[in-house]
């Protein structure tokens, strides 16, 4: 009986198991502390009622998620615990925190569908980054399989920002439908870019410095105006491209099944 080979999923976390080592990681972790840290504030702040900073401390985590898996690359420290750490501060921040935001500064005053919109966003929420751990490694890196949890969790915040006050009951059932869609579009099987295949690391012209410092400059004079376009772009642009590219490219299932048939995979 021939014995099969492992797949590139379990390639992959045997590779993790097989490097992990006593203690962890300094830098990307404690950039996963402080995201883990600015989910609690948004929490803290938006009991408060400060809705605005709430929002702006999503902002932040968002930023430093960013900026933990990029280090922890650049450095060659990547590691199971620090996957793990990842997902447990992402659930934080970027689920429960958004929809505690949303719910209480703009859909507690619509009932029970909106309860149940704001649970159904932070269950979805999970159930997309326990999908992200499991096919890590096995698909197209040039794309995330499902809305990520930042740009979800971006759009809730720049929403908060864009609306403020107390915004008409029209405004409130269209942010109710669009939590719903939201939270729906992290479990698809919708691909959005990812943008990984750009080498921070690679010499760039002076001029590529400049331009992003201005982009900066002028989000940060409107930035409730550019971040909601922004993300609101970024959200529509999967199912934009899905609708041009079609249901041509494989699916996560894809591997496991071709696995279970004995087919050898390169990542």
């Amino acid at each position: 009986m021939r014995r099969r080979g492992l797949g590139p999923r379990r390639r992959r976390w045997q590779e993790l198991r097989t490097q992990r080592r006593r203690g962890v990681f300094l830098l990307p972790s404690l950039l996963t502390t402080g995201n883990l840290i600015c989910g609690f504030l948004a929490l803290i702040l938006s009991v408060q009622l400060r809705y605005d900073q709430a929002a702006l401390a999503i902002f932040v985590a968002i930023v430093m998620d960013m900026l933990d898996g990029r280090i922890a690359r650049l450095m060659g420290a990547t590691s199971q615990f620090g996957v793990e750490f990842d997902s447990l501060a992402d659930v934080v921040s970027f689920c429960v925190a958004p929809a505690f935001l949303l719910y209480t500064s703009a859909l507690s005053s619509l009932g029970r569908p909106a309860w149940l919109g704001a649970f159904l966003f932070v269950i979805c929420g999970a159930l997309r980054l326990a999908r992200f751990n499991v096919h890590t490694g096995t698909g197209d890196r040039r794309f995330f399989v499902g809305l990520p949890t930042p740009a979800a969790a971006g759009l809730v915040a720049a929403t908060v920002l864009l609306v403020g006050g107390e915004p008409p009951r029209w405004a409130l059932v269209g942010i109710a439908a669009a939590t719903y869609l939201v939270a729906l579009l992290m479990v698809s099987t919708v691909r959005y870019w990812s943008f990984k295949e750009i080498d921070f690391a690679q010499r760039r012209p002076l001029q590529t410095l400049l331009i992003i410092v201005l982009a900066v400059m002028i989000i940060a004079t409107h930035l409730e105006i550019f971040s909601f376009a922004l993300f609101s772009f970024y959200v529509l642009s999967g199912p934009v491209r899905r609708l041009m590219v079609g249901r041509t490219e494989s699916t996560p299932a894809e591997p496991e099944r071709k696995e279970a048939k004995g087919v050898s995979h390169n990542e």
